[in-house]
């Protein structure tokens, strides 16, 4: 008997890492194994569920960094180490890891947007020589919506690795003032033909990144970027994620802009 796609798995919460007073890490106990930039289904019976982008993974579990913004989200918070998450999936399609092989791998995120990368950014860091080189790009509202601080840390150790906060109030040193489409002519842009450029962010963020990059010449076509919709069953059965013709659990979140700056919602 083939299994059920929309059964769930019971899985326990091993640890909680508080990274801001919204966003928090949970490492749960699983046997799913995603690709980069999948996410999974998360609910609590009788509360609800939502689709939540997998932030890292390990044999034996994955981590969800969540953001709570409502009703599922804050019950979600008021769980323990030992509770219970009920997940399914992983679904989406993922990075394309080939595509990245020997090329100029370029990676903003925005807020939240910096979670779905995480997996990908330590796959490169822990392949050095996967891409030809690797620069990243976060943008922050205020130093205290930083995430992820110590792997930031580390990977700049080995990437160039530029931060930016909307308000700089308190600012730390090394963290630049200013949206991070200014910086774009930080990066170094001599081989556009090499050049892969992953956005992951609010929409807006999004659109105005990648309209950056492309003015210094980078093809739209190696500009990638990830979609964050209301996937109510990520089986491209309900519609809640259609967009046009494109079903943004099935054939995303991870779209090329030349496919994502058509898609009008």
């Amino acid at each position: 008997m083939s299994k059920n796609p929309f059964d769930f798995e019971k899985c326990e919460i091993l640890a909680i890492d508080i990274l801001t007073d919204i966003e928090f890490t949970f490492r749960i106990a699983t046997s799913i194994t995603p690709n980069h930039g999948q996410f999974c289904q998360v609910s609590i019976p009788k509360v609800g569920e939502a689709p939540i982008s997998v932030s890292g993974a390990g044999e034996g579990w994955i981590e969800l960094t969540i953001r709570s913004v409502g009703i599922l989200t804050k019950k979600i918070f008021e769980l323990k180490i030992g509770d219970f998450l009920y997940i399914r999936g992983p679904y989406g399609n993922g990075f394309d890891l080939d595509i990245l092989k020997d090329h100029h791998v370029v990676i903003a995120g925005g807020g939240s947007g910096v979670a779905p990368v995480r997996t990908l950014i330590n796959y490169l860091y822990n392949n050095e020589n996967y891409a030809s080189s690797v620069d990243l790009m976060f943008g922050f509202k205020t130093p205290k919506d930083i995430l992820f601080k110590d792997e930031l840390e580390k990977w700049g150790d080995k990437f160039n690795t530029i931060i930016t906060v909307d308000d700089a109030c308190g600012v730390d040193d090394g963290v630049c003032e200013g949206l991070i489409t200014k910086y774009v002519k930080d990066i170094k842009l001599s081989e556009f033909s090499k050049m892969k450029v992953i956005i992951v962010g609010p929409p807006l963020m999004m659109k105005f990144t990648a309209l950056e990059f492309m003015k210094y010449g980078v093809n739209k076509d190696n500009i990638i970027v990830s979609f964050e919709r209301n996937m109510s069953c990520g089986l491209g059965k309900c519609g809640h994620c259609k967009i046009d013709e494109k079903y943004v659990c099935l054939d995303g979140p991870i779209f090329s802009y030349d496919v994502a700056e058509k898609l009008i919602d």
